[in-house]
C-alpha cells in the first residue's frame, strides 16, 4: 500500500520531516482513504498518525571529554593548534616564572637562609632573567656559597 502522499501531507500539517511521520500499522486502510488536509488532521487527532520525537545529540561524550581535559588529559601534540607561545604568551610565562622566583626569595629571606644584601643582589639577577626556576635559583645560591 503506497501512502507517500498521505505521509507528505501529514509532514506538512505537523510541520515536521517525512521521516518523523509514524502511521499506525493497524489503521493503514483508514489512512489510505484520506485525501485532504482535513482528513489528515482528523487522523492526527485520533492518533492514527503521530510524530516521532526528535533525536537530538547526547552531551554525555562531551561531558566525559571535558572531565578528562580537566584532569590534564587530551592535550597532546595531536590536539594542539597554536605554537607554545600562542598557547601561553611570552609575557604570561614570564609573569608566572618571576612570581615563583620572587616568592622563593622572600621565603628564603624570612627564614634567614639569605641576608638582605644577598636578597637584593639575587632579586636584581632574577629581574635580569638569570634564573629559570625555583630549583635553578637554589642551585645558584648553593654554588655561590661553595665558591
Amino acid at each position: 500500500m503506497n501512502l507517500r502522499g498521505q505521509r507528505n501531507l501529514a509532514a506538512k500539517v505537523m510541520k515536521s520531516g517525512k521521516n518523523r511521520v509514524k502511521i499506525d500499522p493497524d489503521r493503514m486502510e483508514e489512512v489510505s482513504e484520506a485525501l485532504t488536509r482535513d482528513d489528515i488532521r482528523a487522523l492526527i487527532k485520533s492518533k492514527a498518525i503521530t510524530k516521532k520525537p526528535k533525536k537530538g545529540v547526547s552531551k554525555g561524550r562531551a561531558r566525559q571529554r571535558k572531565k578528562k581535559q580537566k584532569a590534564g588529559r587530551q592535550r597532546g601534540p595531536g590536539h594542539r593548534k597554536g605554537t607554545s607561545k600562542a598557547r601561553t604568551p611570552k609575557k604570561r610565562a614570564w609573569i608566572t616564572k618571576i612570581r615563583a622566583i620572587r616568592d622563593e626569595l622572600k621565603k628564603m629571606r624570612q627564614e634567614g637562609e639569605i641576608s638582605p644584601s644577598e636578597y637584593r643582589k639575587l632579586y636584581i639577577q632574577a629581574k635580569g632573567n638569570l634564573f629559570q626556576s625555583r630549583r635553578h635559583l637554589r642551585e645558584q645560591i648553593g654554588r655561590m656559597r661553595s665558591a
